[in-house]
């Protein structure tokens, strides 16, 4: 355990920067991915299988969510997945950092894995009211557009901040970071996927779950809105 220990050590004074990330990523799922981290250093994994290990956990749950009717128990199965998948997404970067850099081809890799698995998350919640009407009260063919507009929403504003960040300038080497903001840190916790993923505790509550997701997809949609118009507003002033 030697080993765990040093890397948690490491990775202790090796974290990335606190500004523009939610209170949860920052206290909740950042540590996690960091002990995460760790004992993967000390099984020896790699980033890249890291990152398959958080896939695993990620697509199980989308299945489950369209394959099985929806219960208390289904909720948080789906949850506790979900939530171990995104602490996995989180290590993989950190055992990177740790092992001295990452490469190019797990960039990528992680970023398509994220991409696929907000993707399918939201289709598979489309499936899942088109086949347990009744469970979820989506008679109404009408709620069925309701997972393609979160979907809309959660994967625009992914790609649209990834770009932002490629584009904006890079800050000159050794300037100090920007203080985190604790207001922005709270404002950001609807939009933050691992409280998206506490949403599914409610599978099992039919009615319940239908109202808190559409809740969070018209915040997810509004969220998107005062992004497109910051990161507009910003790269507005980059002359390329």
């Amino acid at each position: 355990m030697s080993r765990v220990g040093t890397a948690l050590r490491e990775l202790r004074g090796a974290q990335k920067s606190a500004k523009g990330v939610s209170l949860y990523s920052r206290f909740v799922n950042r540590p996690a991915g960091r002990y995460l981290a760790a004992l993967s250093y000390g099984l020896g994994l790699t980033p890249n299988q890291v990152t398959l290990v958080s896939a695993a956990f990620s697509f199980a749950a989308v299945a489950a969510v369209a394959l099985a009717a929806p219960s208390w128990g289904l909720g948080v199965a789906v949850w506790a997945a979900l939530a171990v998948g995104f602490a996995f997404d989180s290590a993989d970067g950190q055992l990177a950092r740790l092992r001295g850099g990452g490469s190019a081809a797990g960039e990528w890799l992680d970023h398509v894995v994220d991409a696929a698995k907000l993707t399918a998350l939201h289709a598979c919640v489309l499936i899942a009211f088109f086949r347990f009407p009744d469970a979820y009260g989506t008679g109404p063919r009408g709620w069925l557009l309701v997972p393609l507009g979160f979907q809309f929403a959660a994967v625009v504003t992914f790609f649209g901040g990834l770009l932002t960040e490629k584009l904006k300038p890079k800050a000159a080497p050794g300037s100090p970071a920007a203080a985190p903001s604790a207001l922005r840190a709270v404002a950001l916790l609807p939009v933050d996927y691992g409280v998206f993923c506490l949403v599914f505790l409610l599978l099992g509550g039919g009615a319940l779950f239908r109202w808190a997701y559409a809740g969070l997809g018209a915040v997810a949609a509004l969220f998107l809105l005062a992004f497109l118009a910051k990161w507009f507003r910003e790269l507005s002033a980059v002359r390329r």
